[in-house]
């Protein structure tokens, strides 16, 4: 089977998403002997060359200062385009609702495979948070939602995903698909977490609570610091370590300190090294993620990977499969309800410990169990597709965009090659009139970087000459 996997962000950005297309692409290769391409919006500097799998990057614009260190993918980037359309995928699987999804939606117009769209993420939030005018920041939204719509098979990475996505309008089935965790299971050695977390202020019998995740507000953040002020002030000592980087680090930093309570929390900075996550994880005593936010919460799976169990708010996404006190804890969404369980539950490590054992047990995830049903899915979506079965989409306004614009890639790419042909049957005259081969051959890579209307300027130069 050939894949083409594609999204927004790639290393050097790191993310939840990005970590799940390194996951499935490593795994289809690895375990189930698929080929298979990602394309990314390019990164000053990035070295592509270097996976086992072939990546392509596309143009990309800098909007790395309004949109917290990302870039936006040119979702029209026709020599991209022309090379995923030469790899001539059977499985196109979008892990983003914005450009990648319409580059999907113009490969599939090329190649006529399937496309699969997986839902990560309340992207309106984000959305919202980026675009301050409310009927511009609602219609982003409806685009994107009518985005997913055109796909053919829409996964979500949770049942409370999936309701999040038809609260905003989406119509339709999805399937949940579940990502999962690429630590070992089990706790890392005590002489390598000694090592690793050296130098730190964490004393012996104290609880060590931990964060791992973008310093987003909306993570929940405010809400533990809150929690963490009312435990101090009830005369519980504890440390709070934070990892990960994000744009309101200098403002929870800020908070801390202005709570009093800066002295018992430590904020390491971003943490990329995922054994080095592990012991973290492993010296930690309970992981608090009290986000609403998060669809799936890789890193409650893998805190439990290295036996952590974690307070989550209850009914939220991340919060699926978690039984109370049993193999993790559930809590309201308010400081009063974290500080009032934690407070109890300090007392107890060894339970702690006992209720971290049982999440390890119960709700971690393998990567390879979850890339072989992705797989066995994409089996079924082929099937689909060869009996005609695929649900029916209804015709949307950007279907006719799509097809349009594939269509002018099309005769692009046709354009290109008979002038490509035309160019190589005078390409010995050209030689001739130029001092030599180097400057004939830098003049035609450069002819066909050019748009159409320049490449038929600049040819019909070349034959002036």
């Amino acid at each position: 089977m050939k894949v083409c996997l594609l999204n927004d962000s790639f290393p050097p950005v790191i993310d939840g998403v990005v970590n799940v297309v390194m996951n499935y692409a490593s795994y289809l290769q690895q375990d189930h002997d698929c080929e298979v391409v990602v394309g990314t919006p390019n990164y000053p500097g990035a070295d592509y060359q270097s996976y086992p799998y072939r990546v392509v990057p596309y143009q990309s614009f800098d909007t790395t200062a309004v949109a917290s260190g990302y870039r936006a993918g040119n979702p029209f980037a026709e020599r991209a385009i022309a090379s995923l359309t030469e790899f001539h995928p059977d499985i196109i699987h979008t892990h983003c609702p914005a450009s990648a999804t319409v580059i999907a939606r113009i490969l599939r117009e090329k190649v006529d495979a399937p496309v699969v769209f997986t839902y990560h993420t309340k992207y309106d939030i984000d959305i919202r948070r980026t675009v301050k005018l409310r009927p511009v920041a609602d219609e982003g939204i409806h685009l994107m939602v009518s985005n997913i719509e055109a796909c053919d098979d829409i996964w979500v990475v949770s049942r409370g995903a999936g309701e999040s996505l038809k609260a905003l309008g989406f119509e339709g089935d999805y399937h949940v698909m579940n990502n999962g965790v690429d630590f070992a299971k089990g706790r890392v050695d005590d002489a390598i977490v000694s090592k690793v977390t050296a130098g730190y202020d964490l004393p012996a019998g104290i609880p060590v609570l931990l964060f791992v995740g973008r310093m987003m507000t909306y993570k929940g953040l405010p809400l533990i610091l809150d929690a963490l002020k009312l435990l101090s002030d009830s005369g519980r000592d504890f440390r709070m370590v934070f990892i990960g980087k994000g744009p309101d680090q200098e403002l929870l930093e800020k908070k801390a300190e202005e709570l009093s309570i800066r002295e018992k929390c430590i904020f390491t900075g971003p943490i990329y090294d995922r054994e080095l996550l592990r012991a973290w994880n492993t010296r930690a005593d309970l992981f608090l993620f009290p986000s609403t936010f998060d669809t799936n919460g890789l890193v409650v799976r893998e805190a439990a990977a290295c036996g952590l169990a974690s307070v989550l708010i209850r009914d939220s996404c991340a919060a699926e499969g978690i039984c109370d006190g049993h193999n993790g804890f559930l809590i309201e969404e308010t400081p009063e309800s974290m500080a009032a369980l934690l407070q109890e539950v300090c007392k107890d490590l060894n339970h702690l410990h006992e209720v971290g054992e049982n999440a390890m047990q119960e709700i971690y995830l393998s990567w390879e169990d979850c890339v072989s049903a992705a797989y066995d899915r994409y089996q079924v979506v082929l099937e689909q597709k060869q009996a005609g079965t695929l649900p029916k989409k209804r015709k949307l306004p950007t279907d006719y965009l799509v097809s349009m614009t594939a269509q002018r890639m099309a005769d692009h790419e046709k354009f290109r090659k008979m002038g490509r042909e035309l160019f190589n049957d005078f390409r010995e005259t050209a030689i001739g009139m130029m001092d030599n081969i180097q400057e004939a051959e830098e003049e035609a890579e450069r002819l066909f970087d050019l748009s159409p209307s320049e490449f038929a300027r600049e040819f019909y130069q070349i034959f002036k000459r």
